[in-house]
């Protein structure tokens, strides 16, 4: 039985991993988001107030790096993230978020995760007129895959996260954020998670667990590929805690 902190190992492993591969491979990435300018012509005001259809252009431009460094057998499960694939100790799970200025508030302190996107099931609390109560959550992912059997393995998930100018859709910041596996609610409880809209929904409070907790020195769950430090003030403020992380990372 794997503990806590050997969790947490796994998890910091390849939040690193993947971190230092968008960072390499930045140059790339970044002119890849760029490539939509070359037939502006064709899309501009055609997809209106969708962010999805930005989504999906980042996603390929995410997904294709991914794919090209082969970093694991892909897996056709129905349940999962965008990405979805198994390496020599895990299986990983990769999901990309993208939020435009507009809604800036969707991802200061939380962001949205689906059911197939995480294992963590735990109780959410929620502020009402009558009081807090609490609200059970359940993932569709598990802790661990064949767990019990020879073929074992860790559930892990991850998000890049894109925050994006809503008029031009230039990129202002890209994050790399490790969610806890649902092991882990033994030791970190109610934080991690946020009541959604819905009753089924949650969200990941990041910046209530933003460190591994059970791993020495400071070592952030979150990770910050790129911001852009000539961005408008007042933006800048509200994505002060990635601000801080990238300032204290100094890596540009």
């Amino acid at each position: 039985m794997m503990s806590n902190k050997e969790i947490e190992q796994l998890e910091n492993k390849y939040l690193n991993k993947f971190y230092y591969f968008l960072k390499y491979a930045e140059d790339e990435m970044m002119l890849g988001f760029q490539t939509k300018e070359k037939i502006k012509d064709d899309w501009q005001g055609k997809y209106g107030t969708n962010i999805s259809n930005f989504a999906v252009g980042a996603e390929r431009i995410i997904y294709a790096l991914f794919n090209g460094k082969g970093v694991g057998q892909p897996n056709s499960c129905p349940v999962g993230a965008d990405m979805f694939f198994e390496v020599e100790d895990a299986y990983i799970h990769i999901d990309l978020k993208t939020v435009q200025t507009r809604n800036i508030g969707d991802i200061t302190r939380s962001i949205f995760v689906g059911r197939n996107q995480n294992s963590y099931k735990g109780t959410m609390l929620v502020n009402t007129k009558a009081g807090t109560i609490k609200r059970d959550y359940e993932p569709a992912l598990p802790t661990f895959y064949n767990k019990g059997k020879k073929a074992e393995k860790i559930c892990l998930s991850y998000f890049v996260t894109i925050v994006y100018e809503d008029v031009n859709l230039n990129i202002l910041n890209i994050n790399l954020i490790c969610m806890p596996n649902g092991n882990l609610e033994s030791h970190y409880k109610t934080r991690v998670l946020q009541a959604g809209k819905n009753l089924d929904k949650t969200r990941f409070r990041f910046t209530e667990v933003p460190t591994f907790e059970l791993l020495k020195g400071e070592k952030s769950r979150v990770k910050v590929v790129y911001f852009d430090q000539k961005m408008h003030y007042t933006l800048s403020k509200k994505l002060s805690f990635y601000k801080d992380i990238y300032l204290e990372q100094g890596d540009f």
